[in-house]
């Protein structure tokens, strides 16, 4: 499954893309474990959500805490494992983050959830935007169709609407977005669409250095470029598609792999 953080690599360089997935091993490793912990913890947020809108106002404390706990336990534990036996090496110390981190969440979100039960009077179902409202950060999504996965950074949900959001810290452009925002941007609305079967025309890209938001629309021309950026990107990491080596004094003077593109 390709992840939309290879297509942002395809579209920065192709061989950078080339050389992380097929040549440095380790840096690879690194990134995937990093990123595949990071999904773990991404998830729990989203079974703690779906716990949450089961309780009760009536509950206990302890029953509070027992509810959301549910089925977060069992994820972590087989997840890790999981990895594990993709052949990714996890430290002791990383599982505990994962295990103490959730401990922690779930007890400071049981104190709040008893306590505003109480006040307002309502049960689970009907406080959960207090504690996770209608924006959605660092989704995980992913579509086997395309054979796609990414995170969005954030959705906004407007009226029944999906609205994905990219942040950058880059310089924007004078006008407009980059086409790399832009592609990232037509990927993760692509895998919103499959996710909660609503179409998206728009997405944002955020540019925190100005702080402005700029959209773009996601038309048939941008959802073209896509697809064919994505088979170019599979060709490279499925079928070890050695790319053209495109030599950019901006890009490359800073890249670790610049002594070996520019070797003759």
């Amino acid at each position: 499954m390709i992840n939309i953080s290879s297509i942002k690599m395809y579209m920065y360089c192709p061989m950078k893309l080339y050389l992380q997935t097929h040549v440095d091993i380790s840096k690879n490793e690194d990134y995937q474990v990093y990123t595949e912990l990071k999904n773990i913890k991404i998830d729990i947020q989203d079974l703690l959500q779906k716990n949450m809108r089961k309780l009760k106002k009536d509950m206990e404390l302890k029953e509070i805490e027992t509810a959301l706990s549910q089925n977060i336990s069992s994820y972590s534990e087989n997840n890790l494992e999981t990895i594990e036996k993709l052949g990714y090496e996890i430290t002791q110390e990383q599982k505990y983050e994962i295990t103490n981190e959730s401990y922690f969440n779930i007890k400071i979100l049981a104190l709040k959830a008893k306590k505003a039960m109480k006040i307002l009077n309502k049960d689970g179902f009907e406080i959960t935007e207090m504690f996770f409202p209608n924006c959605i950060y660092s989704y995980l999504i992913k579509d086997n169709q395309i054979d796609l996965i990414g995170i969005c950074d954030k959705i906004e949900i407007i009226d029944g609407k999906y609205y994905p959001i990219l942040f950058k810290s880059s310089n924007p452009p004078i006008k407009g977005v980059w086409d790399g925002d832009a592609i990232e941007v037509a990927a993760t609305a692509l895998l919103i669409e499959e996710e909660f079967d609503s179409e998206v025309f728009v997405g944002f890209v955020e540019y925190s250095k100005i702080k402005d938001k700029r959209p773009v629309v996601i038309d048939m021309n941008l959802r073209k470029s896509l697809f064919g950026i994505l088979n170019e990107t599979k060709e490279i990491i499925i079928n070890k598609k050695i790319p053209k080596v495109k030599i950019s004094e901006k890009k490359c003077k800073n890249c670790e792999y610049y002594a070996i593109c520019t070797k003759d």
